[in-house]
């Protein structure tokens, strides 16, 4: 059974959350401040982390940032609850490393379809590490086991939603992928107004493969449409 934390000091949002997700077949954690949460997400380590933002203290910025850095919990799953809707405090999450980001108030149904999502995307190697799926193409190879592509002999480490994302972008190379197909494929939804997540991972994506790509650049925007993975 998976295990859910949620962190959230709103003890009517907290117990409500834990209601629902029992209700959908998980087992629930339940702190009502960042400190404790960061303690009992050592601890317990478990399949995803539902964090709130507006907590005080400690932040849940600041937990997501205490998560990614230890080396247990760096690779858990992080969706982010918060009454900040504005792009600059999404951009900030996931510069951060939240995996993804839920807008309160919001509906119950909403948020089970985000955690089976992110469970399903995260605690399984990408589906390219056990098909025959392309993985070399060009001065290009992709390494599913460790989140990484290699450009001739240089290598760079993507988070894993970055490694989806770009392997998603690979497998169709030359040909432009719609936003709302990345956000569907990886994330299991496609909302409307969502399209500033991709863009942020898109950015960290280009900032990485700059690095190790001698000056080409690999990832065309198509304006209007979405993106496309030139070799």
């Amino acid at each position: 059974m998976n295990k859910i934390l949620v962190i959230d000091d709103d003890a009517a949002i907290n117990e409500l959350i834990k209601v629902n997700l029992e209700l959908a077949g998980y087992k629930v954690i339940q702190a009502f401040d960042g400190t404790k949460g960061f303690a009992l997400c050592k601890q317990e380590l478990p399949s995803c982390v539902v964090l709130d933002v507006m907590m005080p203290e400690v932040d849940g910025f600041t937990v997501a940032q205490w998560i990614r850095k230890n080396d247990e919990t760096a690779e858990i799953p992080i969706l982010m609850l918060t009454a900040l809707s504005q792009v600059s405090d999404k951009v900030n999450g996931f510069n951060i490393g939240v995996d993804d980001y839920l807008v309160k108030p919001f509906e119950m149904e909403e948020l089970q379809v985000r955690v089976r999502a992110l469970l399903k995307r995260t605690r399984q190697i990408p589906k390219s590490a056990s098909t025959r799926e392309l993985l070399t193409l060009g001065e290009m190879t992709l390494l599913p086991e460790s989140y990484s592509v290699k450009i001739n002999d240089k290598i760079a480490k993507l988070t894993p939603i970055e490694f989806d994302i770009f392997n998603l972008l690979f497998q169709n190379h030359g040909n432009m992928v719609t936003s709302a197909k990345i956000l569907k494929d990886i994330w299991g939804y496609a909302p409307d107004d969502d399209i500033e997540t991709i863009r942020v991972h898109i950015r960290h994506l280009r900032t990485k493969l700059d690095k190790i790509s001698d000056g080409k650049k690999y990832i065309e925007t198509i304006y209007g449409g979405g993106y496309k993975l030139v070799i």
